[in-house]
């Protein structure tokens, strides 16, 4: 459930002491990730969370490993065969209810980790190869209570086509938490919405058209459900990656808005370099940029608030490869 008693609070992210530098690992060392440290953390402000440490287990400790069946499986010391499952679920039940209390936009944990990983850990069972089918036992908890925050691997934000989603999504849920936690009415939710709409067309055509149902039909449901309803579509439609297809079908719908104001030669110039993005000659970036021009030369207000041309901060230059 969508925390629904801050309004406007700072970008906050979960995320795994040691990508920090700290050193919390079971060696006494770290994992610090300077893309994590150096970039966003200009535009998040972190919350680190170490769960075998605040579980108790101290600094060094005996190495921790998944075991049994994939449903259910059991955190268990690797030497001791010491049982911490209890004791980690007990914590991650607590430990998110903190958390919650922070109204956090996203999270991002350690790969491969017992304890964080969010996919493919290591699941062993009595004399088999281990499965790599698991999930964190914390992260398990996490992501069961809070289903629409973004979650990412520090390891996967290194494709640049996740980490473009991700971050997306995580200015999204912001947003729409500074939506739902405000003075919300069915009004401010058509604003939202009028806003987002392109941005949802470039993930997802089919939420975009859900949405529009949902906003148009605004009136016959109760605040509750509708904030539930539309929340869950836009979080779900977003989780859909963005392609070359997808990028050029908003770029002429935002065209469509400038057609009456563009000269010819203009219009030739912004069709060109669709075109080229579209062979994926140039980054996304390139037509944008073209189409921001234009867009305040013209000003055409109704395209200039769209989230699309700006949904996250261009110095994170996520949509400048090709």
């Amino acid at each position: 459930m969508i925390n629904q008693t801050v309004k406007d609070s700072p970008l906050r992210v979960g995320i795994s002491s040691c990508l920090l530098g700290e050193k919390v690992r079971f060696d006494g060392g770290h994992k610090k990730d300077r893309y994590l440290t150096d970039i966003l953390g200009n535009y998040f402000e972190w919350v680190p969370v170490c769960p075998e440490l605040e579980v108790g287990m101290g600094i060094p400790r005996e190495a921790v490993r998944l075991t049994g069946d994939h449903a259910s499986p059991r955190m268990i010391g690797v030497k001791s065969e010491t049982d911490w499952t209890e004791r980690m679920v007990r914590y991650s039940e607590r430990r998110i209810r903190q958390l919650a209390e922070l109204n956090l936009s996203g999270c991002i944990l350690k790969s491969d980790s017992p304890s964080c990983g969010m996919e493919r850990v290591k699941i062993y069972s009595k004399g088999g190869m281990p499965m790599k089918n698991g999930r964190g036992n914390f992260t398990d908890v996490y992501m069961k209570g809070f289903p629409l925050v973004p979650v990412e691997e520090e390891g996967r934000l290194n494709d640049a086509k996740i980490r473009e989603n991700f971050i997306t999504r995580v200015f999204a849920y912001h947003r729409l938490q500074n939506l739902l936690t405000g003075k919300f009415s069915r009004g401010e939710l058509v604003k939202f919405h009028t806003i987002n709409k392109y941005l949802m067309l470039a993930h997802s055509p089919k939420h975009y058209d859900l949405l529009g149902r949902v906003v148009a039909n605004a009136k016959r449901k109760g605040e509750s459900e509708l904030k539930e309803t539309y929340g869950n579509l836009l979080m779900e439609g977003l989780k859909v990656k963005t392609t070359t297809k997808k990028n050029v079908n908003v770029l002429h719908h935002i065209l469509g808005f400038l057609r009456g104001h563009l000269i010819d030669s203009e219009r030739k110039d912004i069709l060109e370099i669709i075109e080229d993005y579209h062979k994926e000659l140039v980054p996304l970036i390139v037509p944008l940029t073209l189409v921001r021009h234009y867009i305040r030369k013209y000003g055409v207000e109704y395209i200039s608030n769209q989230v699309y041309l700006n949904p996250h901060p261009k110095e994170l230059m996520l949509r400048n490869h090709v």
